[in-house]
């Protein structure tokens, strides 16, 4: 009897279709690569041709000059050689997508990374029952239950409001956690000028240029120290502690990631604000999904593989971990 995916060669370097004569998010150049979303870990320079929607191509373009585009909307349906394969949204950050195939009369989703909670720069994740679901797990572990966002975007304002003689400086992930923590804080009536660091411009105005209102954005740099009183400042989260944040004035050091619930990451940092905020689906979420598409097989790609298989195959769904490589921890 023929196994079930066989036509699906995971490896390494990245996931293969031998009947495409494609790569999915490799991590090295490759002639021909499908991509779903922008982030480092996925989207790589140098392939030959790239599938993507024209969000994450953007996205590529800036990070990695310009590619050899091959541009998919979502829902339009491409023929891949013996394959079709189709792009569903993710929700994990603008253009992120979801790689829908069907080859032989099976069906195998492709995810991502991906979250099920609202976010307001992008469209929410798009359930597609499959035989086979290749799943994340960034935060696999039942230690990681995600806050609600409001509560935690909240906590920025309730810390401004106290230190109205300094600033709060949100570390932030450049590509999408920046702009979703800007529109989350719009969200909540914050509609004061917002500092940025130069390394985020370029990302928040292609969000601009896709139709995502950040309102107001000043640049940091060069601003006087006094001005940013009373003002909130992102960051990417390697400038929090660097010479550059010592033009501030007294920063109040917050940070926005899944990985602030564990306190011993937080006191690494020297974060004052954890702010537990995830692009990522934690795990009811993981689970939940698993439970609504109920495929007869979860492929693990990377994170904490072991506990999200165990948990499968505790309830008789087959699962394997996949181990590719160059999936590593963002700041996310």
């Amino acid at each position: 009897m023929t196994r079930l995916g066989h036509w699906i060669d995971p490896r390494p370097e990245g996931i293969y279709i031998p009947a495409a004569d494609i790569w999915i998010d490799p991590s090295q150049p490759k002639e021909r690569a499908l991509v779903t979303h922008g982030h480092a870990d996925h989207a790589r320079g140098g392939h030959g041709a790239v599938w993507a929607t024209p969000e994450t191509l953007a996205i590529m373009d800036v990070r990695y000059g310009e590619q050899k585009a091959k541009p998919v909307a979502y829902g339009k349906t491409i023929e891949l050689g013996d394959v079709t394969a189709r792009f569903v949204p993710a929700g994990h950050v603008l253009g992120s997508a979801q790689i829908v195939l069907d080859h032989g009369g099976e069906r195998v989703v492709i995810s991502g990374d991906y979250k099920r909670r609202p976010d307001p720069t992008c469209p929410p994740f798009e359930p597609v029952p499959c035989d086979i679901f290749v799943t994340e797990a960034t935060f696999g572990l039942p230690v990681f239950r995600h806050p609600d966002t409001a509560e935690e975007v909240a906590k920025i304002l309730d810390t401004l409001a106290a230190n109205l003689d300094r600033c709060v400086l949100v570390g932030a992930y450049a590509l999408g956690k920046a702009q979703r923590m800007i529109c989350e804080l719009r969200n909540a009536g914050h509609d004061a000028p917002l500092y940025i660091h130069g390394a985020l411009q370029r990302l928040c105005d292609l969000y601009r240029d896709h139709g995502i209102d950040l309102g107001e954005l000043r640049p940091a740099t060069d601003t006087p120290k006094d001005e940013m009183r009373g003002a909130i400042v992102l960051a990417p989260p390697s400038a929090l502690n660097d010479r550059w944040s010592r033009r501030l004035p007294d920063p109040v050091t917050a940070m926005a990631s899944g990985w602030m619930r564990i306190r011993q990451r937080a006191r690494q940092r020297n974060v004052e604000l954890p702010l537990i905020v995830s692009d990522h689906a934690d795990w009811d979420e993981l689970t939940g999904t698993l439970e609504e598409l109920r495929p007869k097989e979860v492929w693990v790609t990377h994170g904490r593989e072991d506990a999200l298989v165990h948990w499968c195959e505790a309830r008789q769904i087959k699962a394997r971990a996949l181990a590719l490589v160059g999936r590593e921890d963002e700041d996310e």
